[in-house]
């Protein structure tokens, strides 16, 4: 080429202002290895490895790792901002992240300045519709657009330069009766892109759909459990075979499950689309299906041709599952030498506790083993179906049962380096006790899993006599480990089904986050305490930890950009952990929460903290016409019921929590109560109004309920010496 040719290149270049934004295609994908500068799919590339080749932050300098921009990721509306769960995706300079109710935030990767920013004014009322949290789990960039999805079930394409929305469609097959909300990301697959949905906790049907990238038109749905036949035949072949597996009497009314609300992947050079699906509605099979049976397809996963959304092949994890152990952990692509040759497998660490390699072009079972300690199964037998625990199973009595529905890995991605050879999974050593609900019955807006579960993360919430008969049945089983471990990050071997080291990262209240896995012998975490860690792949030496005051729950990325190679990540306190409960006198977190995109470099500074949290003395409570002791024990059993204290229980900021203290009320507040609690008066906020389950006497029970309280916590600090 002409010195003259690339100067007149060079002149069309700056002319039209470089590459495309979002200028990402099927070819540039699969060749994403050529650019590891850039971050183009959640896990990098198609395989999800959430490895990354740059190697300029290392093992050897990662200790002068530091600051380098901050953006407030936090939409217009004035709402509290919290929940950052998303992974971000880098192309040419530009970072795109989501974030709660489907908000996107276009930065510029170099120095944090906004590009632009959309928000997709989502209704707050669908904040009562989210079992936990208006979370939202990441976006795809392609062809100049970027797809998201929202949390009141639209799937937005937007311009990729500008934020304008493309086009936006409604994905919910029933918005009026079925609580469906989406919080987990959309899948680019061939030509179309694929969208599930979450909702399993109050009682859906799970389905994906497929869209057309260009128009929004629907080209396929794949349902993932049968609807009920009396209402109308299957809608595809696979739910004709589906429906064998089921009780004919099975509970329709309750949805049956199987929402699909975690990462998908796509292999374009097998053209499968790969689906990994949710748990049942209600939990226990004794209810949802009572002649038993597998009960496909929940606790799958799919591969799913995406030009017509036929099934290639299915595999179960827990045919018949009544622990709430969804197969929506992120899946990972890799080859991997077994049985002396190289295959091409598909790996998940699931909520189950064992660690699956599959055959990704054919679905055959390679092998299942724990990665924590397990007690619904003894393990996998040679077909591919676990041997279960008859001691597991909570029919007649509450059983104690490792993992709990928390997960021995729940949505936090992990990794996997191909040059050590590790997955590393942020897992979770925790036990429950599961008792079967007495009497079941589907209710519209309502929790509709079946069971009640004593969890260690909210065991201090309960009433003590309550608290009390659960740890007797902990006690009772003297064989197994405490029910609470803590967290840990494992780095753990495939290929021979084994765990190579593991670091504690703390409590189930102070968690850690989605994981990077780098060339330069590196493992990046954060942590809901508010640190980026860093540890050597091979060893799992802790490096360093840099304090950010802001809890980071989501997975870490690094690009480069002019020579200079940089870490981001989305944070921000929220989630099923914003309202978890930690014990009474655990320090309470210590800065204000803030939705924040951070990035650090190589001879940064110092990350500039969020302004601490101020200790603030309860206010005295008011008078409250009609109060009695009586009403206010009524009102703790409402408050209870309604789920109130899932998200407001800090109780004076003795447990951890993103939300409003209620125990701590001004005098504003309370004079607002009923309009807020039954008025819905900060419904745009994200507190809709509980009009629709709770009575006027009920609000009034759990105010006089929370004045009690209130009461009680404002002369504990009286008493202070």
């Amino acid at each position: 080429m002409s010195l003259r040719t690339l100067i007149a290149l060079a002149i069309l270049l700056a002319a039209c202002g470089g590459p495309a934004p979002g200028d990402i295609d099927l070819d540039r994908w699969r060749k994403a290895d050529r650019e590891p500068d850039q971050w183009l799919a959640l896990g990098r590339t198609f395989r999800g490895d959430r490895y990354s080749p740059l190697t300029r932050i290392n093992a050897e300098n990662v200790a002068t790792l530091g600051f380098a921009w901050e953006y407030p990721a936090r939409a217009r509306r004035g709402r509290v901002e919290h929940g950052q769960e998303a992974t971000p995706i880098v192309v040419d300079g530009v970072l795109y992240v989501s974030g709660p109710w489907g908000a996107v935030f276009a930065v510029d990767a170099k120095t944090g300045g906004e590009r632009w920013r959309y928000d997709p004014e989502v209704e707050g009322s669908y904040a009562r519709r989210a079992c936990c949290d208006v979370v939202n789990r990441g976006l795809q960039v392609w062809r100049g657009k970027v797809y998201v999805g929202t949390l009141d079930g639209y799937l937005v394409a937007l311009d990729a330069a500008t934020g304008r929305e493309v086009w936006r469609v409604d994905t919910f097959t029933d918005r009026d009766t079925r609580y469906y909300t989406i919080t987990g990301p959309p899948q680019v697959a061939k030509d179309v892109v694929v969208i599930g949905n979450s909702g399993g906790e109050f009682g859906v049907r799970g389905y994906i759909t497929a869209y057309d990238l260009e128009t929004g038109q629907q080209r396929w749905r794949f349902f993932i459990v049968p609807g009920d036949p009396a209402k109308g035949p299957p809608e595809h072949p696979e739910m004709a075979a589906a429906l064998k597996t089921w009780d004919p009497n099975s509970n329709w009314e309750s949805g049956l499950g199987g929402t699909v609300w975690g990462e998908m992947n796509y292999d374009p050079d097998l053209n499968l689309l790969y689906v990994g699906t949710g748990n049942s509605s209600p939990y226990p099979i004794w209810y949802r299906s009572p002649s038993g049976g597998d009960n496909l397809f929940l606790v799958s996963i799919l591969a799913i041709n995406p030009d017509d959304g036929r099934l290639k092949w299915h595999y179960q994890q827990t045919p018949g599952e009544i622990w709430d152990y969804t197969a929506t952990a992120n899946m990972i692509l890799a080859d991997l030498p077994i049985g002396g040759r190289v295959r091409k497998v598909i790996m998940q660490a699931p909520k189950s506790g064992f660690y699956f390699v599959l055959d990704r072009e054919t679905g055959e079972f390679i092998s299942a083993e724990p990665f924590v300690f397990v007690n619904w199964a003894t393990g996998y037998d040679s077909t591919g179906r676990p041997i279960l625990n008859p001691k597991a199973v909570y029919r007649e009595a509450p059983a104690v049962v490792f993992p709990s529905m928390v997960g021995a890995h729940n949505w936090q991605p992990m990794a996997f380096n191909p040059e050590t050879g590790l997955a590393y999974i942020p897992g979770r050593e925790q036990g429950m006790v599961v008792v079967s609900e007495p009497q079941y019955k589907w209710r519209q807006g309502a929790g509709n899993v079946g069971v009640g579960a004593f969890l260690p993360g909210i065991a201090d919430a309960l009433p003590e006599a309550v608290r009390a008969a659960f740890m007797g049945i902990v006690k009772a089983s003297p064989d197994l480990p405490p029910i609470d471990s803590g967290e840990a990050l494992i780095a753990y071997d495939p290929v021979a089904q084994q765990e190579r080291w593991r670091v504690p990262v703390g409590s189930t209240d102070w968690s850690g986050g989605g994981v990077l896995t780098t060339a330069g012998n590196l493992v990046i975490q954060g942590t809901s305490a508010g640190f980026l860690t860093t540890y050597r792949a091979d060893t799992g030496e802790k490096l360093g930890a840099i304090e950010v005051g802001t809890a980071i729950m989501a997975a870490p990325v690094t690009y480069e950009i002019d020579g200079e190679q940089y870490v981001a990540v989305i944070a921000g306190l929220g989630g099923a952990i914003a309202a978890s409960m930690h014990p009474p006198g655990t320090a309470p977190y210590r800065y204000q929460n803030y939705g924040r995109i951070l990035a650090f470099k190589l001879g940064g500074g110092k990350v500039p903290l969020p302004p601490e949290r101020v200790a603030q003395m309860t206010p005295e409570p008011p008078a409250l016409p009609g109060y009695s002791e009586e009403l206010a024990a009524r009102g703790e059993a409402a408050w209870g019921a309604a789920g109130c204290l899932f998200c407001h229980g800090a109780y004076g900021e003795a447990r951890l929590s993103a939300y409003p203290d209620l125990y701590r009320m001004t005098a504003e507040s309370h004079a607002a109560f009923d309009s807020i609690v039954l008025g819905g008066k900060l419904a745009r906020a994200g507190m809709a109004s509980f009009s629709d389950v709770l009575t006027a006497q009920d609000v009034a029970a759990i105010h006089a309920y929370l004045v009690r309280e209130q009461g009680k916590l404002r002369r504990k600090e009286l008493e202070r010496p």
